[in-house]
């Protein structure tokens, strides 16, 4: 993986919070991961898409994206590095509401219906967010072949994507940012 400790040390540095927590899946914790503080610095944007792009060149999609906010600085950096690269690849968001004027799209972006894609995420606690984002991407007619993650928090997620018949990577677990500090 690209640059895996200096990320990891980012990471740990910069998004890696302790305190009392509520979590988007309603959870309590005692440390929360704001990855923004990572994913919108420019070096970090930067590791993250070269690891990720690592992972995706397993099975290349069409496209990747997930639900706004969190996942697009991701989306950009991947796809920004994609064609650094010579690689086609297109992005797509998923708005938490669809727009009520325009084309009224809850997906937007230059995907059309039967593309394979994977959704990206930053952090995965029990996989509700990434869950909603993957209900959006198929009713747009996507295929969703996994979920691709900063961070696992190990809550649940990976289980909640295997019962959905979805592959999940992180290019972190909770344990590795925890065990090592």
């Amino acid at each position: 993986m690209a640059n895996r400790s200096s990320l990891q040390a980012l990471l740990q540095e910069r998004a890696l919070k302790f305190g009392e927590f509520t979590l988007a899946s309603g959870q309590k914790a005692s440390f929360y991961l704001d990855c923004r503080q990572v994913t919108l610095d420019s070096q970090g944007a930067l590791w993250i898409a070269e690891s990720m792009l690592e992972r995706l060149e397993k099975d290349w999609p069409d496209a990747v994206g997930g639900m706004a906010i969190g996942a697009d600085p991701i989306t950009a950096a991947v796809l920004t590095v994609a064609a650094q690269r010579n690689r086609p690849l297109k992005g797509f968001i998923v708005r938490k509401e669809a727009k009520q004027h325009g084309m009224a799209r809850q997906v937007e972006g230059p995907v059309t219906a039967g593309d394979r894609c994977v959704i990206l995420e930053d952090v995965v606690t029990t996989g509700g967010s990434s869950l909603r984002a993957i209900e959006h991407a198929r009713a747009f007619g996507l295929e969703v072949l996994g979920v691709l993650a900063i961070v696992d928090r190990q809550a649940g997620g990976r289980e909640t994507f295997e019962r959905e018949g979805l592959a999940f990577e992180a290019l972190f677990t909770i344990d590795e940012l925890l065990g090592s500090r």
